[in-house]
């Protein structure tokens, strides 16, 4: 089997490391490091588990965009801190994990794995921009958030999502097929339908109120029977039977969202990339030096022995 392509939503695996390990994982200085232990981990077993001939881990360069912003206020709103000293629109994050960061970015570029980013988009975009481009390897996201599960595909490369929102141990790994079926969804445009349905739905995490009155399955239903958002609507519109009328009447109340959402929910795939470098996996880190002084540095230990130990497996 071809080697695939990892993108790695970076940001989603780092707050898990954070909140799966203690803080009492600290470097000489205090400074916890259980982030940056458990991001190398992560990436030690994507490496030895997924075996990718090319690794990208891709980055928030905009948490909230203005393009998404402008089209639906209330997007993430609930996570903006309001104080003076960290500004308007600055992400609410754990003052611990924040150091932590710069410390997974400098390991990263020490042992040659590649970042990527693009102005005014978030990771998703970045994400969902590689992975359309992409047409010869498969290609595997690595990431906790579900709304990734948007991008899996058959062609013209396929494209899985490696889903680890409960822990490496019981990672998942789905493509349209496995969408589809823990949905209810059809598997032709599965990734395609689950965004739609994602939108009918809403996702109070994210500050989508969806349309009140349905929930996931009927959400489902919906876009299965009608083959996308846009054919729902057309249905409702010309008042279909299959669309009840009170069904009707919450879409017509909720129209103002439903011509934002798509927008918003839908991850950009002609995002301005940038990338660090030379996406293939490194047999060894570029900077070895670099690499030792980080793990001594802030004690990173055994996780960064496992993180080289499977660039070289």
């Amino acid at each position: 089997m071809t080697a695939p392509l990892v993108l790695l939503d970076a940001a989603s695996l780092y707050f898990r490391s954070f909140f799966a390990l203690p803080e009492s994982m600290t470097a000489p200085d205090g400074r916890p490091v259980n982030a940056v232990r458990g991001f190398a981990d992560t990436v030690a077993r994507v490496l030895t588990d997924r075996r990718p001939a090319r690794l990208v881990a891709c980055l928030d360069a905009d948490w909230r965009p203005d393009f998404r912003v402008r089209a639906l206020p209330s997007y993430k709103a609930h996570r903006v801190a309001e104080t003076a000293e960290e500004g308007p629109d600055t992400e609410v994050v754990p003052d611990t994990l924040t150091p932590q960061v710069p410390i997974i970015l400098d390991l990263l570029e020490a042992v040659g794995i590649a970042v990527a980013e693009a102005e005014g988009y978030e990771a998703d975009d970045v994400i969902g921009t590689l992975a359309t481009r992409e047409s010869d390897r498969p290609v595997e996201v690595v990431t906790g958030d579900r709304d990734l599960f948007q991008l899996v595909r058959h062609e013209p490369s396929p494209v899985s999502v490696v889903y680890v929102g409960k822990g490496w141990a019981k990672a998942e790994v789905l493509g349209p097929e496995e969408v589809a079926a823990r949905y209810a969804l059809p598997v032709e445009n599965a990734g395609a339908a689950y965004a739609d349905m994602s939108m009918l739905r809403g996702d109070p995490s994210d500050g989508l109120p969806g349309v009140p009155g349905i929930g996931e399955k009927t959400a489902a239903k919906l876009v299965s029977r009608f083959g996308s958002l846009e054919g729902l609507l057309v249905a409702a519109r010309d008042g279909h039977r299959d669309v009840p009328p009170k069904t009707r009447l919450r879409l017509a109340e909720s129209a103002d969202y439903l011509a934002a959402a798509p927008l918003v929910v839908r991850v950009a795939t002609d995002a301005p990339v940038v990338s660090s470098g030379d996406d293939r996996v490194p047999t060894e880190p570029v900077d070895p030096q670099r690499v030792a002084d980080l793990a001594e540095r802030h004690t990173l230990g055994r996780s960064v022995d496992r993180l080289l130990a499977a660039l070289q497996g």
